[in-house]
């Protein structure tokens, strides 16, 4: 999973035409630190997929800006646009997370 460090890396990974799959997570959340345990399992699954993850404690307001309320949460953009969210609450298992993926990309 590459590591997005500034706005302009993320700005342009989501303008991909194919769908990319982004983390959101911070270095001090436990719920982060668990899905850490089980996303490499779901990553082989999803692996014709690009996984990017953003701290959102180091890219100031892009939370923010995509609705990220709670952490960890995956979204999935496509040509710039936010094509899904999976909100913190439902990102606790490994099943929920590969439930989620199948839903929005099949």
């Amino acid at each position: 999973m590459e590591h997005l460090a500034t706005e302009e890396q993320f700005n342009e990974i989501i303008q991909s035409e194919e769908p990319v799959i982004v983390k959101f997570f911070a270095d001090w959340c436990p719920d982060c630190k668990r899905m850490d345990m089980f996303i490499g399992d779901v990553m082989e699954e999803f692996n014709n997929y690009k996984w990017y993850q953003v701290n959102s404690d180091e890219i100031k307001g892009i939370a923010q800006q995509y609705e990220v309320m709670g952490i960890p949460s995956i979204l999935i953009f496509q040509n710039g646009e936010k094509k899904a969210h999976q909100h913190s609450a439902y990102t606790k298992s490994p099943e929920s997370v590969t439930e989620f993926l199948h839903q929005q990309l099949g």
